[in-house]
């Protein structure tokens, strides 16, 4: 068995997805190359496989570099190439801003980290080796240079060997990051992955107006139409994030908040109790539209549109995974009109849904048919109760159907993770029998 094929048994992959096949089929593995494909679609594990391909266990200098612009996505693909790298015996080091200063060398075969901390710790303080590197992963390319980071790592790059093979890879290659690519890698092969069914997410779109509302009050009307098994709910700056966490804990919403205005220990933390499913509702800044990979993400809620509408698109990305249905709801102004129509201009289309009864129903339709309630029974039970009328029992009840149906909707899609996995079980022990 080869490391790719090990890589594939250690993360229980069926198959490739597009990106991973085409980077890994190319004919020449040395060539630089630059990977475009949109979110969710197997990227990083494109460029794992590939630096797995070809490193040298037996030697301890650093022989792969991967940037990315964001603590919280180094953290992530430092957790997910560690659970490759113990399976080889290969040493991974993590380097981000935030972390302790060390006055000793840092040695590891794989580094990864962002610009700013990498540039410091190789160039000011000499305490990494970056130079021995014989590849250079820029991950999240657009977003780099959206953060302005191009120039740190335009400082690594020029102290590293001029032969290193460099691999980049985004959702978009924006017009601007052109004369960085021209300057640093030499006649790269392009590989853009514009579409596959078999790994397109069905999401819907649904606007909601906030009328004489703003962002955050509007959230809370559409927040008891809607039971997510995790919800994520995107801000346009981190100062709006912070007021809407603090909105909805107000209110008594239980939940966890990602943003650039965290202290490094709070967005570590944030991202653990994310991986663990701990909280329902989760509020944060586009540091979070790239780099979650989160099973059970059933909505995204946007509260007006970014200024790069590719970042609409990017949340949206965070739901609809592993082949289910996502549902994300952009809460829009008269301002927003603009945003909406550039992006039914890219092929989104958006269904305008209001708010009727804790439902969102048909903006040209009084009356939407109800489903058949899964916890219909529960409910009359509920109400039927011969208790002492006290203060506030409605609200009482009402509080204790929605833990019902927080739960069945939580139930509903642990079974379905479960499923999936004794399914994809199933299929490995049909290959091992063939």
């Amino acid at each position: 068995m080869n490391r790719i094929q090990e890589i594939m048994k250690i993360e229980h992959f069926k198959e490739m997805t597009p990106i991973q096949k085409a980077v890994l089929e190319r004919k020449n593995k040395n060539r630089d190359c630059i990977g475009i494909s949109s979110t969710g679609s197997g990227k990083s594990h494109a460029f794992f496989m590939s630096i797995f391909d070809c490193i040298d266990i037996e030697s301890q200098e650093t022989q792969a570099v991967i940037s990315a612009p964001t603590r919280e996505l180094a953290y992530q693909l430092y957790e997910r190439c560690k659970k490759i790298a113990d399976h080889f015996q290969v040493k991974v080091k993590l380097v981000t801003g935030g972390m302790e200063r060390t006055s000793s060398k840092i040695q590891a075969q794989i580094v990864i980290g962002t610009p700013g901390r990498m540039k410091d710790l190789f160039i000011n303080e000499n305490t990494l080796r970056l130079d021995t590197a014989k590849i250079m992963i820029i991950d999240e390319a657009d977003m780099t240079l959206e953060y302005g980071f191009l120039e740190d790592i335009d400082i690594i790059l020029s102290n590293m060997d001029k032969k290193i093979q460099m691999m980049v890879f985004s959702a978009t290659i924006p017009q601007e990051l052109q004369p960085f690519l021209k300057k640093y890698l030499t006649n790269p092969e392009i590989i853009q992955i514009s579409s596959d069914e078999d790994f397109q997410s069905d999401v819907k779109h649904i606007l909601v107006s906030c009328k004489h509302k703003d962002y955050k009050e509007r959230l809370l009307d559409v927040l008891p139409c809607i039971n997510p098994y995790v919800c994520l709910i995107f801000a346009n700056t981190n100062s709006q994030a912070k007021e809407i966490a603090s909105f909805m804990r107000e209110k008594g919403y239980d939940l966890t908040e990602l943003h650039g205005d965290l202290e490094s220990r709070e967005r570590y933390k944030s991202i653990k109790t994310i991986q663990e499913q701990k909280k329902t509702y989760i509020v944060a800044s586009d540091v979070a539209s790239r780099g979650i990979d989160l099973e059970g993400i059933t909505h995204v809620i946007s509260c007006g549109f970014p200024k790069d509408l590719n970042f609409y698109i990017h949340r949206a990305g965070r739901t609809g995974r592993v082949n289910r249905d996502g549902i994300c709801i952009a809460l829009y102004q008269e301002n927003d009109r603009k945003a909406i129509k550039s992006l039914e201009n890219k092929g989104i289309h958006f269904e305008e849904r209001d708010i009727r009864n804790h439902q969102l129903i048909d903006k040209k339709s009084k009356v939407m048919k109800k489903k058949e309630d899964p916890i219909a029974d529960d409910i009359a039970r509920i109400k039927s109760k011969k208790t002492k009328v006290k203060p506030n029992y409605k609200k009482k009840q009402k509080e204790e159907i929605d833990r019902l149906r927080r739960k069945k909707r939580r139930e509903m899609i642990r079974n379905d993770i479960k499923r999936q996995q004794k399914e994809r079980a199933k299929q490995r022990q049909m290959e091992k029998r063939s």
